[in-house]
């Protein structure tokens, strides 16, 4: 196995840290603790993004997008994740917020919704979690009744990131058609549709601010539904499982960018006549910081191949999801100690990665439940520990 990046996308990835050291990190102080920049900023990004072509780098080609691999992907996703405004957890400057979901639908939907997202004239958001249920789809509530040639949508969906921006929805309900369950469809909801409407708001430990969606007989037409009807769970599996796999390098660039302010502080801060690093407590916390900063990484990058080579990545995503989430929290805990009591202030960014890495273990499916997913593959015999060929 090669375990060099290609020439490319090393090119991509300086090229990114440079955009990142220019543009973004000077904005943490404006904007570390707040849920969103201001659509003006986000704009003015966006648009030197296409001036200097990283707009939709991640996208296809013949949707306007630069075609990068994932693997290319998750280079410039390490190099955002460095900066500590959390908005920039989605790469909003670089690309749209998207969801493979909207690759599956048919022209009249591209047209009308894909395209839009694409060129950053419309935003979009996701809504599957609900109250009582989010990972498992037998447990929602929110259900799509035919009548005619419409669909009849009532419900209520929570923890939806983006949704109070969003011009449309895509949203996942139990369909019922001629009284019979047909499985869970994702509908294409417009912003203003009759019934649609924003709840309360979460503040959560993060800055991050989802939002509540109440749907109250909300009429669609059948051709708002993205793919087969009853296929939904298969397409959010597919946005999930991608989505789970991006928790790495994000993970990833967070936790070097903690473990460096660690290293360099431990080799200037002297106590009883010498510095930190010499201390074999700090030097253990930043050996086993680097270690696992390591595997993270390999793990991401293995994942991210099978993805490009268009193999099955399910176990790996969770695997990835599992471990850097959780080596993100370790890493920032270990360089908060370090610091001692000014890791713990704002004068330095740790104490926020702290949060934003504590609500990662939960969101886009917990710990937990990745857990479940790789023992249940393990035990079913569709996973092993052997995943590397």
């Amino acid at each position: 196995m090669n375990f060099e990046i290609p020439e490319d996308l090393r090119m991509l990835r300086d090229s990114a840290r440079r955009f990142v050291d220019e543009y973004l990190l000077p904005l943490e102080s404006l904007y570390s603790d707040a849920p969103d920049i201001p659509d003006s900023v986000r704009s003015d990004l966006q648009a030197k993004a296409k001036e200097l072509g990283f707009w939709g780098f991640d996208l296809p080609e013949e949707v306007g997008g630069g075609g990068v691999s994932v693997l290319g992907a998750c280079l410039v996703y390490e190099e955002l994740a460095r900066c500590n405004v959390p908005s920039f957890r989605a790469p909003s400057p670089f690309t749209p917020y998207l969801g493979p979901v909207l690759f599956k639908g048919s022209p009249e939907q591209r047209d009308k919704y894909l395209m839009p997202v694409v060129r950053g004239d419309k935003r979009t958001c996701f809504a599957l979690t609900e109250a009582n249920g989010g990972s498992d789809p037998s447990a929602l509530k929110t259900t799509a009744i035919r009548e005619g040639n419409q669909y009849r949508i009532n419900g209520r969906k929570v923890f939806i990131t983006g949704a109070e921006k969003a011009d449309f929805v895509q949203l996942f309900a139990r369909t019922i058609i001629d009284d019979e369950e047909r499985g869970i469809s994702c509908f294409l909801i417009d912003k203003g549709t009759p019934g649609l409407r924003l709840g309360q708001s979460f503040e959560l430990m993060s800055p991050d601010q989802p939002w509540e969606l109440l749907l109250d007989d909300v009429l669609v037409g059948e051709n708002q539904v993205v793919g087969a009807v009853g296929a939904g769970w298969s397409l959010a599996r597919e946005f999930l499982d991608m989505g789970r796999l991006l928790h790495g390098p994000k993970a990833i660039g967070r936790a070097e960018r903690a473990l460096q302010l660690a290293v360099d502080y431990a080799t200037t801060r002297t106590t009883f006549g010498q510095p930190l690093a010499k201390r074999q407590a700090i030097q253990w916390m930043i050996a086993d910081s680097t270690v696992e900063l390591h595997a993270a990484r390999l793990m991401t990058y293995h994942a991210a191949c099978k993805a490009d080579e268009g193999k099955p990545y399910h176990f790996e995503a969770s695997a990835v999801k599992l471990y850097a989430d959780e080596m993100l929290v370790r890493v920032v805990d270990r360089s908060i100690q370090i610091h001692g009591g000014t890791g713990l202030s704002r004068e330095l960014p740790l104490e926020l990665m702290f949060r934003d890495a504590r609500s990662r273990t939960i969101t886009e499916g917990s710990s937990e439940m990745q857990r479940i997913i790789l023992a249940s593959e393990v035990l079913s015999g569709k996973g092993s520990v052997n995943r590397v060929k």
